[in-house]
């Protein structure tokens, strides 16, 4: 690692605020950070086979030799339980190298699918060494739900890999054709439920995204619109839309607000050495030495007016761009701020993938 002479950051609270001592309030629509409860993606699943396999499939398997059989006699060529030759036929399938068994899955969008549509289906080698040059024979997935019987999708094609390094995880693009609509509902008992996406979840935005919808419709009285908890927010339709939800929906999620802040976090991923800084993430009065660096962040000295609405304190995207201009490492940037978070003066989540 390449060395630096000592150096000494001094952060001072003032300084980092002067780009924020406007207090913009940021705007946005709802429909960026909620949902509609019951607009969700739906998981099919089910298992296959991959035939077709250059020798890199798994003999003598007696799943794989069941499901084959099976196979073969949903096609009209049983196999022969009895045996013949002194050998039944399920023996003579071990020798069948160029078959694997898989899960097979796919993703239904959140705005649903209708009986004919096709998507995209991943395919997960269960036995076998790889499914490189093979193709699925059939697939018949189920719904999201394991009570339900019924068949969703049918699947085939030729896979293609997505990454050589794992073989034995496949896409088939289209491969997937819907033989069952699916479909959840979003409005229940005449309300609609808004679900704030997870880095907005907080009592402060339901509460105000309550008080945005009720200015938008104050005819409505109270009861209108109420939230459940930091996340769930259920409004009722107005009489005027209960023949056109959609349109109500529309309306709803065009609504403006203000400050949609979101948690204070940093995320930091070790593998990739990658720091994410969102909401409004400050350190507290804390000295740090690391290696060849000293951080020194906190108040600058002097009086403090008594009765001050905002306290100082020092931003951490502040001390991230001041590491970053005398060019320290990466690993040591990251090994910086969770001694901070570690001396408790980190006033954010750290999330350490």
């Amino acid at each position: 690692m390449k060395l630096f002479r000592s150096a000494i950051l001094t952060l001072l609270a003032v300084a980092s605020l002067c780009v924020g001592a406007a207090d913009l309030h940021a705007r946005t629509v709802l429909r960026n950070i909620v949902r509609v409860k019951g607009q969700e993606t739906n998981v099919l699943r089910g298992f296959g086979l991959v035939v077709g396999l250059p020798g890199t499939g798994e003999a003598k398997d007696p799943a794989t030799m069941r499901a084959l059989a099976r196979s073969m006699e949903i096609m009209g060529v049983p196999v022969p339980e009895v045996p013949l030759g002194g050998r039944s036929g399920l023996q003579d399938l071990e020798k069948v190298k160029n078959v694997a068994l898989v899960m097979v899955t796919a993703r239904v969008p959140a705005t649903g699918a209708r009986r004919g549509d096709q998507i995209d289906c991943y395919v997960s080698g269960i036995n076998g060494k790889s499914l490189a040059g093979g193709r699925l024979a059939f697939a018949a997935l189920q719904g999201p739900h394991t009570q339900d019987r019924r068949v969703y999708g049918l699947c085939e094609g030729a896979l293609h890999l997505q990454d050589p390094e794992s073989p034995m995880v496949a896409i088939i693009k289209g491969g997937c054709q819907m033989e069952e609509d699916v479909f959840t509902p979003f409005v229940h008992n005449g309300c609609i439920t808004l679900i704030l996406e997870e880095h907005h979840a907080n009592f402060q935005t339901a509460t105000e995204v309550v008080d945005s919808i009720h200015k938008l419709y104050s005819r409505e009285g109270d009861g209108f619109v109420q939230a459940v908890n930091a996340s769930n927010i259920v409004v009722r339709i107005p009489q005027e839309y209960q023949d056109n939800p959609v349109a109500f929906v529309a309306d709803i999620l065009d609504v403006d607000i203000y400050s949609a802040e979101p948690e204070a976090r940093v995320i930091i991923n070790n593998r990739t050495g990658t720091i994410v800084i969102s909401g409004d993430v400050t350190i507290g009065d804390v000295v740090i030495s690391h290696n060849n660096v000293v951080i020194e962040a906190g108040d600058p000295p002097g009086f403090t007016p008594i009765g001050t609405e905002q306290v100082n304190s020092t931003k951490l995207d502040a001390l991230v761009d001041a590491l970053n201009s005398i060019k320290v490492p990466n690993e040591d940037r990251i090994e910086i701020i969770k001694e901070i978070a570690r001396s408790g003066k980190l006033h954010g989540r750290l999330i350490v993938e």
